[in-house]
């Protein structure tokens, strides 16, 4: 089966990643690239996604679209990449996603 893992972010994890000294913050940047490394194997595709600021949202509403800069959502968490994965079952990839050493909360959904 396939599963997306979307890593979101918290703006109390973003303050906290501001706040490492710069070899810390390397530090915890190459724990996640270790995570991809070891996981590898099972990573069919991912992505580091630019901030939130930087999205345009569509709003399809009966044949109109209406455009707008910035997120779907103003929040206090934002999706900032994923990880495509393809794993025996749901079991497996919450294994996989129990050990992201990043941020704080790991969104699982089946790819179908």
């Amino acid at each position: 089966m396939k599963y997306v893992l979307m890593f979101v972010e918290t703006e109390e994890f973003a303050r906290e990643l501001e706040a490492m000294s710069e070899d810390k913050r390397q530090a915890a940047f190459e724990e996640a690239g270790r995570w991809f490394t070891e996981h590898a194997a099972r990573i069919t595709h991912h992505a580091h996604l630019q901030p939130a600021e930087t999205a345009t949202t569509m709003r399809l509403t009966g044949g109109d679209a209406l455009v707008t800069d910035g997120p779907f959502v103003e929040g206090k968490e934002v999706v900032s990449g994923y990880a495509e994965i393809e794993v025996a079952d749901l079991d497996e990839a919450m294994a996989v996603a129990r050990s992201w050493p990043g941020c704080p909360i790991v969104e699982i959904r089946p790819i179908t």
